[in-house]
This record gives C-alpha cells, sequence and structure tokens, in this order.
C-alpha cells in the first residue's frame, strides 16, 4: 500500500485564461475539480520504473484576476469578451459568453510512494522535479494556459507545518468551511424556520446596509468575525440512472456510461497560510467518490476528509 513520502511543491504557478464560471451559480475562482483533473492528469503522465501517486492538493492562490469590466461604480460587472474572426462571408460570428481569470496559485501536492527505492537518491528526485515541471507546461489547469512556473521542488512529509507555510506566503489557502456554513443556516432558521443551507449561501454574498442617525448608515454582513467565506462548487449529484455507452442521446462520449447529474455546493473560506500550522493536513483538497445518501443517490464530491 503506497504511504505519504514528500510533497511535490508547484511554485507560483501563473496560469492565463483559466475558466471563472465555476458552476451554474458561482463565478470568479475555478472549481476545485480544475485542479485535482489537471494533477490527476499529470499523474497519468509520471514516466517512471516505480508506481508514483500524486494524491491530495493544497490551493494556495497569490493574485486573482477575473477579466470583467464595470462602465460605472453603479453598473454590473461583465465579462470581457474575445472578439472571433470574422465568418468566411465577412459576417460578425456570435459571441459564446465565458468567464476568464488570470491566476496566480502554488499547489502542494502529496506524493505517495509503494516502493522506498522510488525517488531515493538526488538524482532520481531532480529528474523527477524537471519531469513535473515540463509536463505541467504542457496540459492546461481548469481550462488555462500555464505560462511560467517558478520552481518546482520535492520536500520530505517530515517538513514541519510552520515550514510549508512558510513557502506559501504570500497567499491565501482555500479550506473547507462546513461548521461555517452549519452556523449560518442555524442563524437565519431562527428568523425563518424555512430557511435551508442554499440560503446561507445567498446571505454570505449581501450586504445589508441599515439607517441610524440622520444620513448616516450602518453595514454589516453575516461574514463578519467569521473571515474570507466563499460559496464553493464541490462536486455533483446522480438525478437518473446510469445509462451504458450509446443510449445516451447527445453524450459527450458514447464509449462510456452517462448520467444526469446536479451541482453540490458548499462553502470555503480563504485562510492566511500560518494559521494552518495546527491542522495543515486538513488543507488538502482529495477525491471522494461513490459515496451514497441517505436517499441511496450517488454522488461525487470533492473534500478535506485525511485518508
Amino acid at each position: 500500500m503506497e504511504t505519504l513520502n514528500y510533497y511535490l511543491f508547484f511554485d507560483h504557478v501563473k496560469i492565463h485564461n483559466a475558466n471563472a464560471i465555476s458552476s451554474p451559480l458561482t463565478y470568479g475562482f475555478p472549481a476545485i475539480s480544475g485542479f485535482l483533473g489537471a494533477i490527476h492528469a499529470l499523474n497519468r503522465k509520471i514516466e517512471s520504473d516505480n508506481p508514483i501517486y500524486l494524491d491530495g492538493v493544497l490551493i494556495a492562490c497569490h493574485d486573482c484576476d477575473v477579466q470583467v469590466y464595470r462602465p460605472n461604480d453603479f453598473a454590473d460587472y461583465t465579462f470581457r469578451l474575445t472578439r472571433n474572426p470574422l465568418a468566411k462571408n465577412g459576417d460578425t460570428r456570435s459571441i459564446i459568453e465565458e468567464g476568464r481569470v488570470h491566476l496566480d496559485v502554488s499547489l502542494l501536492v502529496e506524493v505517495k510512494l509503494e516502493d522506498m527505492e522510488a525517488l531515493y537518491d538526488t538524482e532520481q528526485q531532480i529528474a523527477f522535479e524537471k519531469q513535473m515541471k515540463q509536463k505541467l507546461y504542457q496540459q492546461r489547469i481548469a481550462g488555462g494556459y500555464v505560462i511560467s512556473i517558478d520552481d518546482v521542488k520535492l520536500l520530505p512529509s517530515d517538513l514541519s507545518d510552520e515550514a510549508l507555510a512558510k513557502l506559501l506566503l504570500p497567499a491565501f489557502v482555500l479550506v473547507e468551511a462546513p461548521q461555517d456554513l452549519h452556523n449560518i443556516t442555524a442563524e437565519l432558521q431562527q428568523q425563518d424556520p424555512n430557511a435551508t443551507a442554499l440560503d446561507a449561501l445567498i446571505e454570505t454574498a449581501m450586504l445589508h446596509h441599515n439607517p441610524q442617525e440622520k444620513e448616516h448608515w450602518q453595514t454589516t454582513s453575516v461574514k463578519q468575525g467569521r473571515g474570507w467565506l466563499v460559496p464553493l462548487h464541490l462536486g455533483y449529484q446522480a438525478i437518473s440512472p446510469l445509462f451504458a455507452a450509446g443510449k445516451l442521446q447527445e453524450a459527450r462520449s458514447n464509449q462510456h456510461q452517462s448520467q444526469f447529474v446536479e451541482c453540490i455546493y458548499g462553502m470555503g473560506k480563504w485562510v492566511f497560510p500560518l494559521r494552518l500550522k495546527e491542522d495543515f493536513a486538513q488543507a488538502f483538497w482529495r477525491y471522494n467518490c461513490s459515496e451514497l445518501q441517505a436517499n441511496g443517490a450517488e454522488i461525487y464530491i470533492i473534500n478535506q476528509t485525511t485518508n
């Protein structure tokens, strides 16, 4: 069985035109599945005589530049869209709205081995670092192009949490915040017994302006005192039976089974790395597939459960 032996640190990965629309209800930072999918694809490209597994992924963001436009302070934000080339007859092609974001992120990835002989000496480790850097350049992350990587380092798994946190500075780490979601939902239910967790997610995006004295207003938010909370798209839940390959019309691929799904949402929080010193291991995102809910529905979810 594979065990955690190293961390693979991708320092300051700059991504151009990543997908900013993470779900039908959220936009801004890409979906977590975009990063885990990129690392999974990278894992499949590893060239090694001994099995090497890339598992949990910690996401630290240094800069996030969503490509939006706002003509004035009172207008809504709109995406900056690209102009496509003219058609052969000179007509303007239709514009397909797409949200784009430029990112500067660092990724800390768990490296697990079955055989201790893999990556044992310094020469193997250097070759592995070069291989991972080259292959990450050759693929996309969350739909965006990798335009630069400052460095790729293989770190020992016994490195202290404080040392790992300092490597990520200055940045903010994305962690799951289920307790905050539960608490906000409970507060809303005290005012309205029919309030749900979805109402709590919407509440985090709201500012309440309350009149006070003459010409004075008080602005409040349910997020005050709770940190930098954000809604997250965490996965999918099945809402139909599993169809055999080729049975579902207009499916993207006829080679695999298909199923209708809906999004699963949760709440996350951007945390300064030094605040993770006591529970650093909880900041790694992992796949958690084939879970069954109480109603028997199968779900595909990404969370920060510790293996």
